[in-house]
């Protein structure tokens, strides 16, 4: 009982002693966790930080070996490509060689022949020599014709002129101009006079008048019958006053062709001819629109039968890319 009473007693000491220790540990307690979270968010990010260094190493190596293999592979290409050119140039060069010393034989063999080309300019210097002198025998010639033609025209002047001056020739009783008395020889002209013939004028022909007869019906409605324009009228006739029709464009008018009728032109059985004309035109249309369909689907078909190919290849091409 005793105890009982001093525990009792000491009940208000106990209670404020474990408040005031309470307290205290709380106190202590936030300092102690924010302690260790802050111990944890160091450790940890030592922790991912090497990892992450280590990754970077790793990743490093990595694309190391990835570049340098494909280094090498652009470096073999490289080689490849310049062997190829080295080749191509030498084969080119040798080629060259073969044609240089070819073409040279060839020109002195064939070309340049000096025994060859003395012969042939000599064929040629005996050619020309020979076109020369039948272009100077054709020059004399046409220079002869022409002559020759000068000539006649001359003549033919003269003898038009003593046509024209036939009256100035002389007779036995009056002597002429050209065949003077005191003269010992007559002129020449004289005797020009005495061989040509004088010349006498022409009259135009008068041409006749055409008179059509309009007791035919049938003369005059037929188209030869009709008077040209293009025929003038004659001198003496007075010309009509007023705008007046072509008489040809009235006998048209006039004596035109009968036509026939309505009944007589149109057949019986026009309508019938007209629907199996649109029933024939019909089918044809159907018929070529059946080919075109089938036409165009066949067209189709290839088509797609081509993309699917071109898509295949396309694949396979990148497949062999990434491969390589």
């Amino acid at each position: 009982m005793a105890t009982l009473a001093r525990l009792q007693a000491r009940a208000t000491f106990l209670a404020h002693q474990y408040y005031f220790r309470s307290s205290v540990v709380d106190l202590f307690r936030k300092k102690e966790y924010d302690a260790a979270v802050k111990i944890q968010s160091w450790f940890r990010g030592c922790q991912v930080r090497a990892y992450i260094r280590h990754l970077h190493r790793v990743a490093t190596t990595i694309q190391k070996w990835w570049r340098s293999y494909l280094g090498r592979q652009q470096y073999q290409v490289v080689v490849k490509l310049a062997s190829c050119a080295m080749k191509m140039n030498l084969y080119n060069a040798m080629a060259v060689r073969i044609q240089r010393r070819w073409r040279g034989y060839r020109i002195r063999k064939y070309c340049f022949n000096y025994f060859y080309l003395k012969e042939y300019l000599r064929a040629v210097s005996e050619t020309n020599d020979a076109i020369r002198e039948a272009l100077e025998e054709f020059a004399e010639m046409k220079e002869r014709e022409e002559k020759k033609a000068d000539l006649e025209r001359e003549e033919k002047k003269r003898d038009y002129q003593a046509r024209k001056m036939h009256y100035l020739l002389s007779t036995k009783q009056i002597p002429g101009i050209y065949n003077s008395p005191f003269r010992k020889d007559p002129d020449p002209w004289e005797l020009r006079l005495q061989k040509a013939k004088p010349l006498t004028c022409h009259r135009p022909k008068v041409k006749q008048k055409h008179y059509i007869s309009l007791s035919s019906w049938l003369a005059c409605t037929s188209a030869r019958s009709f008077p040209r324009s293009e025929i003038l009228p004659p001198i003496d006739r007075k010309r009509c006053q007023g705008p007046f029709r072509d008489i040809t464009e009235v006998l048209e008018q006039r004596y035109k062709p009968l036509e026939p009728t309505l009944r007589v032109a149109e057949p019986i059985d026009e309508l019938k001819v007209a629907r199996e004309e649109l029933r024939r035109q019909e089918w044809m249309r159907n018929v070529n629109d059946n080919m075109i369909s089938k036409l165009y689907y066949h067209h189709l078909i290839s088509s797609q039968n081509m993309e699917n190919h071109i898509q295949k290849l396309d694949k396979l091409y990148k497949a062999l890319q990434s491969c390589s």
